[in-house]
């Protein structure tokens, strides 16, 4: 009830802005360091010390001046709040109000910066002055906000230029060719009574000698034209529309020396006796005067001789001028800003808009007109005038740090306040609320009739930068009522005007929300408002309400001392309460006091009887009922509380442990059962570590007084809970419920004193339940819980009179209710033992009553035990085999491998959300089978691990050891491995359908493919995810998994990296990987293996799907009413068949990319390989069909295609090598070729798809083994071949190689010797060899000799060379 400085609005980036606008302070802040020599040389001078004094001074003007750069811009803020413009020298940033969430959550304004730019058009010119004008909609259904926001920016080189909120030129006019000193604006009021003058709308543009007020109207329908025009331009190019010209008035001020700032008054009319006197004075005694007293503007102008001037235009003494609208439509409106000034006819050609530019438009010439009298003080320079709202006051600042209030229509300054130096000054309005003043009336207020007007207040408000006090007074002559300290680089704005284009019949139904003052905090990056309430101009002998508010603010102290002596501060409390007069406060400090932490409950009950009393003495007319209810509902809630703290004080302490048997009993369940439970609990307990949050305060389980009255609402006989968050829910609970559950009070004392003081037993149930299935972790360990549950159960139940409504046949919303809150539990162990409770209760209640009914038909006979149905037992017994399941579900995700990878990836150690029997009811069908996929992925379990549970429920004695080896690694220790697979094995049984080993497999291969996806790095995740999709024994869902992958994640990167190697002609480094596919060129050559495996695994689905019938998919009955998506296996099994030709043909492309990634090939393009028909089929959808290459190939194409496997098979050739190499033993060489993949048997295949010979890439193969030395693979690979004569010839040529090498260029004595005894042709023949050919020259002699043998097998007797072989026998024979 004082007055508040209330923030409504924060900038979200105001440092950017100001970086914008001055650079200067950025760079100076920047530089400093920079400048080493200043920095520790200086220091060796002695005089060095002297210098630091200057410069923490220095240091401390330019923080200043970083603090206070807001002092130096033009701000402007539309009286709307809906922009802000900030300018300097030729930039401005234009904010727009954005609806944000803050830190705390809550939603908040914040000023985003909307467009930033530089407005100077010409050389040199700097912004002078700026306006945010709103202008309101012209449609009928418009809900009061303006329809948009026009600035108006005003310059030095005279040029005045309004623009849209998003920097687009709509309009400029050079009216004068000084620069513009001050913009003001003048919107529509309607008149308060019926003796005040209607003012027009107008804008004011002030120059150093003359004044241009544009008329409202006519600058409405111009800019709304040049709006429509600049938009239909946007839209469909030029069209050239005129616009309605300004019509305007210029009046050239005489007999001042010097203005700075003005204010135009508007339109007054003068009494007969002011006419009679300005008559006379103006044309002495016998001047005359006319009937009517004429109408005249007044302006006051602020400057110097006269420091106050008052000037008065006669209506009708000069008529308007038409200015020519010069439309603001660029010819490419794709910026903002118009470049490079093309002015404002974009329509013209570039000549003849740089002809019209130097060409500036005629300006006219002004009216002079004389000051008719001023404020003379030849010493005082005024600075600023602020006009009040209702245009009787205005307030001047001076240079003598002077605030003067003057009377405008008798030229009088009736008030100075000294002390405020570059003040600035603004005005609050304050329109008195009616409904306060019936109150006073009731509380015989001096003040008079409710009838009549809203009165109005005003009140001056200064902001004194050098002080950073910001004050408000009361006007005229009334006290300061408000101050608050904010800081000296602050910037106080007000407008002074509202929503332009409204007349006196649109603003009837308008009330838009506009802030009167504003003050912009560069510092905190705040913008705050002042609320002032009315009753602050009541004089203080008159207002009770400022007694009251003096007693409030005395109360307020009083409770806040630093030690209360509660006997003294009871006694002054009652008294200061009793003193206050109006309801409302007496209210408000009610609630202060209840809301004190530290009064005692036994202080705030007293407190509010001695009130409660007090009303209900007073006499019946003047007693405020409202304030009276107000006082019985807290009483009420005061002692209910004391009430349940007495119930809670009374330990009565139980420690008898119910044995399993009495439980079994209670929840109606045999021993089988029981165990079942207790097992499926036991589990959940030790693999769910995560059960719920413990909170400190809660375990004394006390709530405060205050916490108790906040959550609480009191209405007539019943208690309400208010909206509260889940965790204050569960605290409100806890105090009334949490001694009973743990039996240490009596539960049926605590119902009925809640029940008894207004809370509905649905309410209570509610409140219990939220108590016992937030604190599972304390339930699950104490078993008496659950026969105080059963015991509170049965008691609200008695409470609500089931019994007498109740209907077998129908569902009961009591139960229901309860039903409800266990399906939304996500703490399953807690909802599930209370599940067990409700269907207890609830059949012991439904007994009861068939036993009513049905007794008379029964007695006397011999009947067996039985159990009476209801359709809620059936609801019960559903919900059970719900929980149950997802329980099993929960604990199974919760479990954890011992040892989890080193390596794991950031996306597997993120936890895993909690199940709840709604969650998985929304999930759709393949909700269960998805949250197992994501643990297995979480956990990255290897697929045949998955298996292997299936395979212990087929036969229950396999032993599990062999699980050990089956995860990712092999270091995981043994227990946390069986424990996973039994739960495994439970969850399979849970679900035979949901989590049919098939389905399951394809939620794990799309749940690694999805990871994968988004960390591409992890090439990993993609092998996985083939692996899984591999375990799919079904080829239609493999089918369809496979074809989802490959449109939805692998094709695009595919092309691309296709793409690349294509361009670059060998395999590309890792940074044009990284740039063009998004991964590493490691991580590349994994995905591009990986691509040919998925379209290898695509192919042999497609062959298997033809002799397989499509899946059943089942759901389990408890899961059967599942909502939600489709079911991934459901969206696998709807994907049409693929076209085999055409994935055949994109496996071969992805095959040759590998091999190019894998060895690192050099000059191979991948798209050469193929003709133009086979390059367009890449990459189209696999189910279309594409026009595929047929028939003979150009023998080019061959050429190359043979060229390329010859290179790809060499480079697999020296990988087998170097890989031996490094090894030592041959075997493992051929164990790390087949690791991968088989190259040779792969490249046979691609020479097929490639129609290259076979055999000859075959025979290539055999070469390059012998040339590599790897004989003992190349033997092998000699079986393969078919044409081994031409073979033989070619590996004959390779012998003569070593032997030459052998005999020619090592030049031993013996290798001279045995050359000697050769034939001659043998050695013709050797030395016609180049052994530079061989890969590897160090064979073994015993090694060359068996190869020898092979090519004597191979070479027909009538071959040319056959003589040359028995010769090489012979020769190897003698060198061995």
């Amino acid at each position: 009830m004082a007055c508040a400085l209330v923030p409504f609005c924060t900038f979200q980036d105001l440092e950017s802005a100001r970086a914008f606008l001055c650079p200067h302070l950025r760079q100076g802040g920047a530089s400093k360091p920079a400048n080493w020599e200043d920095d520790d040389w200086g220091a060796w001078d002695e005089g060095g010390q002297m210098q630091e004094p200057e410069e923490e001074e220095e240091e401390s003007a330019s923080k200043t001046q970083a603090s206070s750069w807001l002092q130096d811009c033009v701000v402007s803020l539309s009286p709307t709040n809906d922009l802000m413009v900030i300018a300097r020298e030729q930039k401005a940033v234009f904010f727009v109000p954005k609806w944000k969430h803050s830190e705390k959550g809550k939603e908040e304004m914040q000023y985003a910066i909307g467009w930033s730019g530089s407005l100077n058009v010409e050389e040199g010119e700097c912004v002078s002055s700026a306006l945010c004008i709103p202008l309101a909609s012209q449609k009928r259904s418009s809900t009061g906000r303006p329809d948009w926001t026009c600035i108006v920016v005003g310059f030095t080189s005279g040029y005045i230029r309004f623009y849209t909120e998003n920097g687009v030129l709509l309009l400029a006019q050079l009216l004068n060719e000084d620069p513009v000193l001050q913009l003001k604006c003048r919107t529509y009021e309607i008149p308060r009574h019926p003796g005040v003058t209607e003012q027009n709308e107008e804008m004011s543009i002030l120059y150093p000698s003359a004044v241009v007020t544009i008329d409202g109207f006519s600058l409405f329908q111009s800019l709304r034209a040049c709006r429509n025009q600049v938009a239909r331009a946007a839209a469909s190019g030029n069209e050239n529309v005129q616009p309605p010209p300004l019509a305007y008035k210029k009046w050239g001020l005489q007999d001042v020396d010097t203005i700075v700032d003005h204010v135009s008054v508007g339109i007054m009319t003068l009494t007969t006796f002011d006419q009679m006197k300005t008559a006379s004075n103006i044309g002495g005694y016998n001047a005359t005067i006319k009937n009517s007293p004429p109408a005249m503007s007044q302006y006051i102008t602020v400057g110097s001789n006269p420091f106050t001037g008052f000037f008065y235009a006669l209506e009708g003494s000069s008529q308007p001028l038409l200015s020519h609208v010069a439309l603001a439509v660029a010819s490419k409106l794709t910026s903002a800003l118009f470049n490079a000034a093309s002015g404002w006819l974009g329509w013209k050609h570039k000549q003849e808009e740089e002809s019209i530019q130097k060409q500036k438009p005629k300006v006219e010439p002004a009216t002079p007109l004389s000051v008719r009298f001023g404020i003379p003080d030849s010493r005082r320079h005024g600075e600023k005038i602020c006009l009040s709202p209702c245009n009787t006051l205005a307030a001047v600042t001076d240079d003598f740090g002077r605030v003067l209030l003057l009377d405008v229509a008798r030229g009088l300054a009736i008030r100075m306040w000294k002390g405020y130096r570059d003040a600035q000054v603004g005005w609050i309005q304050i329109v008195e609320d009616l409904h306060e003043r019936e109150v006073e009336k009731m509380d015989f207020s001096p003040v008079g009739s409710s009838q009549g007007p809203s009165r109005v207040a005003q009140f001056l408000v200064i902001y004194a930068p050098r002080r950073g006090i910001l004050e408000v007074w009361s006007t005229q002559q009334g006290p300061r009522v408000g101050a608050f300290n904010v800081g000296k680089h602050c910037r106080l704005l007000y407008p002074g005007y509202k929503i332009m284009g409204l007349n006196n019949v649109t603003s009837q139904g308008w009330q838009p929300q506009t802030y009167q003052i504003c003050l912009v905090d560069p510092v905190s990056g705040t913008v705050k408002t002042v609320h002032v309430p009315f009753h602050l101009a009541l004089s203080d002998k008159k207002s009770e309400r400022a007694k009251d508010m003096h007693l409030v603010k005395k109360l307020t102290a009083l409770l806040k001392a630093k030690t209360l002596n509660l006997d003294v501060v009871e006694m002054e409390v009652k008294e200061l309460i009793l003193d206050i007069k109006y309801p409302a406060t007496k209210k408000q400090a009610l609630e202060s006091i209840l809301a004190n932490e530290r009064l005692p409950l036994s202080s705030l009950t007293t407190i509010t009887q001695t009130l409660m009393d007090t009303l209900k003495n007073q006499e019946g007319e003047c007693v405020d009922e409202g304030l009276q209810q107000f006082c019985a509902n807290k009483l009420k809630l005061l002692q209910l509380h004391e009430s349940v703290s007495k119930i809670n004080c009374l330990a009565t302490q139980s420690d008898m442990v119910p044995s399993d048997n009495d439980l079994a009993k209670l929840l109606r369940l045999d021993e089988k059962e029981f165990a079942r439970l207790q097992m499926l609990l036991e589990n959940y307990k030790l693999q769910d570590t995560q059960l719920s949050v413990r909170f400190e305060e809660d375990q004394d389980q006390v709530l405060p007084v205050r916490t108790f009255l906040e959550h609480l609402e009191c209405e007539e006989d019943t208690i309400e809970v208010k909206k509260l968050e889940e965790r204050e829910y569960v605290a409100l609970g806890s105090f009334f419920f949490w001694k009973c559950l743990h039996g240490e009070s009596s539960t049926e004392e605590m119902c009925n004193i809640l029940v008894s003081a207004g809370f509905s037993p649905q309410r209570l149930l509610s409140l219990l339940l939220s108590v016992w299935l937030s604190k599972e972790k304390d339930i699950l360990h104490r078993t008496q819980s659950i026969c105080c549950l059963h015991a509170a159960l049965s008691l609200l139940s008695k409470m609500t009179a089931i019994d007498e409504s109740w209907d077998s046949q129908s569902v009961s919303p009591w139960w229901q209710q309860m039903r409800t809150a266990c399906v939304q539990s996500v703490n399953n162990g807690a909802a599930l033992l209370s599940a067990h409770v409700g269907h207890s209760v609830t059949a012991q209640i439904t007994d009861s009553i068939a036993e009513k009914k049905f007794s008379q038909i029964t007695v006397g006979a011999d009947t067996d035990p039985w159990e009476a149905l209801s359709l809620d037992t059936e609801y019960w017994r559903l919900l059970l085999k719900q929980l149950e399941d997802c329980l099993i579900l929960q604990t199974l995700l919760h479990s954890k491998v011992g040892k989890k990878r080193s390596l794991a990836s950031s996306a597997q150690t993120e936890p895993l959300g909690r199940l709840s029997v709604k969650k998985l009811l929304e999930g759709g069908k393949g909700g269960i089978a998805d949250s197992v996929a994501k643990w297995v992925f979480k956990q990255d379990l290897s697929p045949p691990l998955l298996q292997l549970g299936w395979k212990k429920e087929d036969s229950e004695e396999e032993p599990p050891q062999t699980g050990s080896i089956l995860l990712a690694e092999g270091e995981e220790d043994q227990t946390g491995l069986e424990t996973i697979l039994e739960l495994l094995l439970l969850a399979y049984q849970q679900f035979p359908c949901s989590l049919e080993l098939g389905v399951l497999h394809a939620h794990c291969c799309w749940e690694y493919v999805v990871q994968w996806n988004k960390y591409p790095e992890e090439a990993h995740f993609l092998t996985r995810s083939i692996d899984h999709l591999r375990c799919i024994d079904n080829a239609h869902v493999q089918h369809g998994i496979a074809l989802m992958m490959w449109n939805t994640f692998i094709v695009k990167r595919l092309s691309a990296a296709t793409y690349l190697m294509d361009k670059v002609g060998k395999a590309p480094k890792d940074r044009l990987c990284r740039r063009d596919i998004g991964m590493s060129d490691t991580a590349v050559t994994y995905f591009l293996g990986s691509c040919s495996d998925l379209l290898q695994t695509l192919m042999e689905a497609d062959v298997r799907s033809d002799e397989m019938p499509l899946p059943v998919l089942d759901t389990e009955d408890a899961w059967a009413s599942v909502e939600g998506q489709i079911s991934l296996v459901e969206l696998a099994l709807e994907q049409k068949h693929i076209h085999y030709p055409l994935v055949e043909h994109q496996s071969v492309l992805c095959t040759i990319l590998y091999g190019v990634m894998k060895f690192s090939l050099k000059s191979v393009k991948p798209l050469s390989l193929f003709d133009s028909k086979g390059k367009n089929a890449f990459f189209k959808d696999l189910t279309s069909i594409q026009l595929l290459p047929s028939g003979d190939v150009d023998p080019s194409l061959l050429s190359a295609r043979h060229q390329f496997l010859t290179k790809l098979l060499t480079a697999v050739v020296q990988t087998q090598y170097s890989s031996q190499k490094s090894r030592g033993s041959p075997e493992e060489s051929v164990v790390l070729l087949v690791k991968d993949r088989d190259w040779p048997a792969l490249m046979v295949d691609l020479a097929q798809h490639l129609q290259v010979n076979e055999d000859v890439v075959r025979r290539h193969y055999v070469c390059e083994l012998y040339n590599y030395g790897l004989d003992h693979l190349g033997e092998e690979a000699i079986l393969q071949v078919h044409d081994k004569e031409v073979l033989a010839s070619q590996l004959l040529v390779l012998t003569g190689q070593r032997l030459a090498y052998a005999l020619l260029h090592t030049q031993t004595k013996e290798g001279m010797e045995l050359l000697a005894r050769l034939p001659p042709t043998l050695c013709t023949w050797l030395k016609a060899m180049d052994p530079q050919d061989l890969k590897n020259v160090e064979v073994p002699i015993a090694t060359t000799a068996k190869l020898v043998d092979k090519v004597i097998e191979h070479l027909p007797e009538n071959h040319g060379q056959y003589s040359v072989a028995l010769n090489l026998i012979e020769a190897v024979e003698a060198m061995s």
